[in-house]
C-alpha cells in the first residue's frame, strides 16, 4: 500500500515506480472510480483496440485447425 498527500488544488501525486509499472507518461489518464468506501485508480488504455493487437498472436491457427478437421471428415465418407 502506498500512502500520497492530496495537495490544496486535490491533486495527487503518483509514485514512479507505479508510473513504471502501468506505463503512465505524462498527459496520460487515469480513471477514479468511486467503490462506494474507497476510491480505485484505474490506468486509461490509449487506445484500446492497439493495446489488445497481437494478444492471440502465437496460438495455434484456428482456420487450420478447422481445415485439418473438414479434410479428415471428406476422407472418411
Amino acid at each position: 500500500m502506498t500512502t500520497v498527500r492530496i495537495s490544496t488544488k486535490g491533486q495527487i501525486v503518483l509514485p514512479a515506480d507505479l508510473r513504471r509499472r502501468y506505463g503512465l507518461k505524462p498527459g496520460g489518464e487515469v480513471q477514479i472510480v468511486d467503490a462506494e468506501d474507497h476510491l480505485v485508480v484505474v490506468p486509461r488504455a490509449d487506445s484500446p483496440i492497439r493495446d489488445l493487437r497481437g494478444l492471440l498472436r502465437g496460438g495455434d491457427s484456428l482456420t487450420a485447425a478447422l481445415l485439418a478437421a473438414r479434410k479428415t471428415e471428406r476422407e472418411r465418407e
